[in-house]
């Protein structure tokens, strides 16, 4: 097969959960294990760090992995899900896979595959432990898929687990209450391996000590230690962000530019700090020198985009992935603190959300260009908008994403603000 049609065969034949949603969740980890059995067991030739959580997990796995690549590390990075290419997912250094590393593995592996039936994510995740097994990486950051203890992911042996933050997201897969959430996501914990929780919640802090307990291993609440900070009388950059960060109240490091603009960042970099004061504990040599010229440049290290990112400056355009309630209550919170004379929102989502939390998170004082992310979950454009309206939030339904956004831009002032999000894949589709 060629490339594409090695991609269409993963997309197309197999279930997909970004594109065909809670259809395509596999509730076990039987054809993982059965993959793993098949390839000779690639993941346990690397060391690794599992990263799971709500919101946040993408942005401190890239992060990570920028700062043990700027250690001399040869880093893999697995994320999900990508935004223009199928090969965002699987990256060594930077790098992303190689397409004939696709379709070679495809090949060879495609008869016995078939016999397992797994999903693309299955797929991929074998995929991916075979590469950096094949490329000889110091070592792997890996990122769950959803949830953690069923996740394809959650058949590694790490030296660190992550896991950034527990909200309300995917509750008719993970559960309807925080602690049932809390509890798939500590799934990822294993024996004798320290694990990081960025932030401390009362209601779910204690199923995590008890699974640590019970695991026998040490967990460290990030923001107990860790506090960041946006440096004050420092003009902030549009897209990137100027630092202090706080170590037992006293200052760590000083004024730390780092390359992403959103202010929900600042959070991630405390569980980013804490993660490397634990691996620094466990036999990695990490300085502050190394972290702060990682900081500085996340995304050319690691392609790493979407995440309040600049995508014009005329009119000044940003673009975000997030997707849920809590995601979009913290971007909200920035775009309402903004200077600007209008705003233009271009929102887009898919259907297995909970949409209705999220519209009621939106400005009513700006101007909406609904729209439809190209993807069989979207969610119908127009039937957003006339949700949308009971939430006294006004604008027109577009076709497409681009008509969307060119509408919004077409009518923008030079000191307007136009805002892309609602759905990962609505900003797949700006960039």
């Amino acid at each position: 097969m060629t490339y594409q049609e090695t991609l269409d065969y993963l997309y197309q034949q197999l279930p997909m959960f970004h594109r065909i949603g809670p259809a395509a969740y596999k509730a076990n980890l039987s054809n993982t294990i059965a993959i793993t059995r098949l390839l000779d067991h690639p993941e346990n030739d690397f060391r690794s760090v599992h990263i799971a959580g709500t919101n946040g997990k993408g942005s401190v796995s890239n992060m990570l992995a920028a700062v043990l690549q700027q250690h001399g590390y040869k880093t893999g990075l697995f994320t999900s899900p990508h935004l223009k290419d199928f090969r965002e997912r699987i990256r060594v250094n930077g790098a992303m896979i190689p397409k004939t590393e696709i379709t070679q593995f495809v090949k060879k592996h495609k008869e016995a595959f078939e016999l397992i039936s797994p999903s693309f994510f299955e797929w991929t995740a074998g995929l991916a432990f075979h590469y950096f097994s094949k490329t000889d990486v110091d070592i792997a950051v890996i990122e769950t898929g959803m949830g953690g203890r069923l996740d394809s992911t959650n058949v590694i042996q790490p030296v660190l687990s992550v896991i950034t933050n527990v909200q309300w997201d995917h509750m008719h897969l993970l559960g309807d209450t925080l602690k049932k959430i809390a509890a798939e996501k500590a799934g990822i914990i294993k024996e004798r391996v320290p694990v990081v929780v960025g932030e401390f919640n009362r209601e779910t802090a204690g199923v995590f000590r008890t699974t640590a307990k019970k695991m026998h291993t040490s967990i460290n609440f990030s923001d107990k230690q860790f506090k960041t900070v946006l440096t004050k009388n420092i003009k902030q950059i549009p897209g990137k962000l100027i630092v202090d960060i706080i170590k037992n109240n006293r200052t760590y490091m000083k004024e730390v530019v780092v390359d992403l603009g959103g202010w929900y960042q600042l959070k991630n970099i405390s569980t980013v700090m804490e993660a490397l004061e634990v691996l620094n504990e466990n036999g990695f040599e990490i300085d502050r020198k190394n972290v702060r010229k990682a900081f500085g440049k996340i995304c050319r290290m690691t392609g790493f985009a979407g995440r309040w990112q600049v995508i014009d400056k005329h009119p000044l355009t940003i673009a975000d992935t997030g997707h849920n309630a809590d995601g979009i209550h913290e971007v909200m919170e920035q775009l309402s603190a903004s200077s600007f004379s209008n705003l233009h929102m271009v929102i887009g989502m898919v259907a297995d959300k909970d949409v209705s939390a999220i519209l009621k998170q939106l400005p009513r004082n700006a101007v909406y260009y609904f729209c439809k992310p190209d993807l069989p979950r979207g969610y119908d454009a127009e039937a957003l908008r006339q949700e949308a309206k009971l939430h006294k939030l006004n604008g027109r339904s577009y076709n497409s994403v681009a008509a969307a956004l060119q509408a919004a831009q077409n009518a923008a002032g030079s000191h307007d603000l136009v805002y892309v999000g609602g759905s990962s894949f609505v900003v797949a589709e700006v960039l």
